[in-house]
Parts: structure tokens; sequence; C-alpha cells
């Protein structure tokens, strides 16, 4: 399949290229000059994407982990987020302390390992969204800079969402949470 996309992309490439040459053999010199514009855009773009990779860690939150206190830091967008490892896998959860339980998007949930088609929707709940279902659900393992609980209790939602919410069922378990200027700090 993607050697056939490669191959209509070609040969749409090679039929506007063709045009272009065509369309302007008279300034062949003017021509030139815009292609090599247009291959430079072109390179910078397959540039950034690569480099976003790098650069996306900066942009992200950074968790500082020891002797029970995880310290994080605001992110770009003025809140506060944090990877932790639900079952094994990284996933990022915005930390919500207006939201009750931990809720998971239902990508986030399959990447976990949880069979999300097996699941009862049959709770409701308020979002900015609107009302979404939840289906309860039991995390086995939740890893938040090496402090590990497990047998979370958890909502997975079948909304539309941006992301997974950390909530006050899970927040809860810290002695402490405070905010500082623009730094989160959960001490256990």
């Amino acid at each position: 399949m993607d050697t056939a996309r490669i191959l209509y992309l070609s040969l749409l490439l090679g039929a506007v290229g063709f045009y272009y040459i065509v369309a302007n053999r008279r300034n062949m010199g003017q021509m030139l000059r815009h292609a090599a514009l247009w291959a430079l855009i072109f390179i910078g773009g397959l540039a950034a994407v690569g480099l976003w990779q790098d650069v996306r860690p900066r942009l992200a939150p950074t968790q500082i982990a020891g002797n029970g206190v995880l310290t994080v830091e605001r992110d770009f967008s003025g809140h506060f987020s944090v990877i932790a490892q639900v079952n094994g896998t990284p996933i990022e959860f915005l930390v919500d302390t207006g939201a009750s339980n931990v809720v998971l998007s239902t990508e986030d949930a399959e990447r976990a390992g949880i069979n999300v088609d097996e699941l009862a929707f049959t709770g409701r709940a308020q979002t900015a969204n609107g009302t979404v279902r939840t289906a309860p659900v039991r995390i086995d393992t939740l890893s938040l800079s090496g402090i590990q609980d497990e047998r979370v209790k958890a909502y997975v939602t079948d909304g539309d969402m941006f992301g997974s919410l950390l909530g006050m069922d899970y927040l809860r378990r810290y002695e402490s949470i405070e905010i500082k200027q623009d730094r989160l700090i959960l001490t256990r």
C-alpha cells in the first residue's frame, strides 16, 4: 500500500513538474531559483519533523523525583502534566484536582493493554465537552516516578478527550499537594 502511494505521489509530482517546466521554459533561470527555494522549504520541513522528537521533551513537563517527593514543572500550556507508567506503558496525564477520578482516554487505555471492546460503558461523566460514557476498570500498576500503586481504580471514557486525567482519587494517596509558583510538589 505504501508503494502505491509513493508511486501515485511521484507521478503527481512529475506531472506538476513537467507542466511547470513547459509553462516557464522561457524563464528557465527564474524557474530554477523557484525550484531551489521550494526544495529548501521542503528540506526545512523534513528537518523540523525530524527534530520534533528532540525538541518535544523540552516543551513537555519536567518530573524530578526523590525521597517520596515528586516535583513537576508547569508545562508550556500552563498545566501540570506527568508521565506515568500504566501497566508498564508510559501515558501522559493532566494533573486535575477538579477531576474526581483517574480517567483514561480510549487510546491510552488500549495502549496500556486494556481491551476497550470488552468494557461496559454504563457510567456517565460531565466534561468540558459535555456528557460522556465511562467504564470502570482496575489498573494493575500505576507508577509515577518510581512510586508504584497496584489495582488503581480508574475509568475509561468513550468520549473525545485530549488525553488522560489524574484526579483526586489518586492524588489523595499523597500526604501533601503544593503549588509553589510554577511547580507542583507531591509528597508521599
